[in-house]
């Protein structure tokens, strides 16, 4: 069998790169400025490209205790969450100061975990984002640590990376870490290691290589990297796992790098269809002839073209979409209740705010999430 080519950091149409602590943040010095300020450089090539970049950086809590002069060693929860609410607020700025001499807009997005598995959350982060990119926003996405608790204290911007890069449709998301890819095992424990340059099937024998945090800033050790990994090509987003401390990581990938691609079975739009099309229904949608002509158009399922709706169901959830018979012509995550559903079901979407009470989203199934 031919081995999957590794992809190409320059051509991808949707890059999400997660920026680890430790390459961020120095013990003694704090932020590392001419590091940032090259990392800057890769984001305008990338956007030069058409590239819509997502940065999701670690480095709140590391830059908040060295500003607040907190000890070396664990903090403890209430430390670790005052110093995230200082740092973060350094981050953004920092981020903002080096991409807006590039002519880059940058927004400040902080989540959870719990933000992007909640269906409803979910929706609304998708949307915001998917907003900011449409506009050329580079969002800088960080955990929101000073609310979080298990994700201070596991760690897990790694897996986040991976489900933002999931929610927002990417196709290669880039981990820059202390380790210049995945190896056989702790390269720094075992110099027989071998790294991987492409994984194409993260198998049992796969996961029981990883291993434990190496740097004292960053938290996210291989396991977590795997876990990523598994997240993101599922969703159809390639991963490489990088060295990231080199000026200007991007280009230096693209040239050759040590790296590891894990490489995703599907395009990302392809993998969410089917993930969709998976679902079982929680109710339907009988659309009358106009919208089943706009939706095999490409179009969104808008409230005018829907005649009847039946089940319960709450908002993100997965609904049928029937034809003017009855017939099953696909399915889609509805954007609003089954009861809000039914109230605007054949009227325009200028009409809802006065139906509902409140300025609701323009589509009730929108094209991205739905299968025809």
């Amino acid at each position: 069998m031919v081995a999957a080519p590794a992809p190409d950091v320059r051509a991808a149409r949707r890059l999400v790169v997660k920026i680890g602590s430790a390459l961020l943040v120095d013990r003694k010095s704090g932020l590392k400025q001419g590091w940032l300020s090259a990392l800057a450089m890769d984001v305008a090539e990338a956007k030069v490209r058409g590239t819509d970049v997502v940065l999701v950086s670690s480095g709140s809590i590391a830059l908040g205790r060295k500003v607040l002069g907190l000890p070396e060693g664990v903090l403890t929860l209430e430390q670790s969450q005052a110093a995230a609410a200082v740092g973060q607020i350094r981050l953004a700025r920092a981020y903002e100061e080096v991409l807006a001499p590039h002519g880059i807009t940058t927004a400040q997005v902080l989540v959870t975990l719990e933000d992007t598995e909640d269906r409803r959350r979910y929706l609304n982060s998708r949307a915001t984002m998917e907003t900011l990119l449409g506009l050329g926003v580079v969002p800088i996405v960080n955990e929101n640590d000073t609310v979080a608790t298990d994700e201070i204290r596991f760690g897990d911007n790694d897996r986040l990376a991976a489900q933002i890069a999931v929610t927002v449709g990417a196709d290669q998301l880039i981990l820059l870490s202390d380790v210049d890819g995945f190896y056989t095992a702790n390269p720094k424990e075992d110099p027989t290691a071998i790294r991987f340059d492409l994984v194409d099937t993260i198998t049992p024998e796969i996961e029981a290589m990883a291993g434990d945090p190496i740097s004292g800033l960053s938290k996210g050790g291989m396991k977590t990297k795997l876990l990523a990994a598994k997240t993101a090509v599922a969703g159809g987003c390639a991963m490489a796992v990088m060295e990231g401390s080199t000026l200007r990581p991007l280009t230096a990938l693209a040239q050759g790098a040590n790296r590891t691609w894990f490489v995703a079975g599907a395009d990302p739009q392809l993998a969410r269809k089917r993930w969709i099309n998976a679902m079982k229904p929680k109710g339907e949608l009988l659309l009358d002839a106009g919208a089943v002509t706009a939706l095999r158009a490409g179009k969104s399922l808008l409230p005018a073209g829907v005649t009847r709706v039946t089940g319960t169901f709450g908002r993100g959830e997965p609904v049928a979409i029937l034809s003017p018979e009855g017939a099953v012509l696909g399915k889609g995550l509805v954007r609003y209740t089954s009861a809000e559903a039914k109230q605007i079901a054949g009227h325009r979407s200028g009409e809802i705010e006065a139906i509902l009470g409140y300025q609701g989203r323009a589509a009730l199934v929108h094209r991205d999430d739905m299968v025809v």
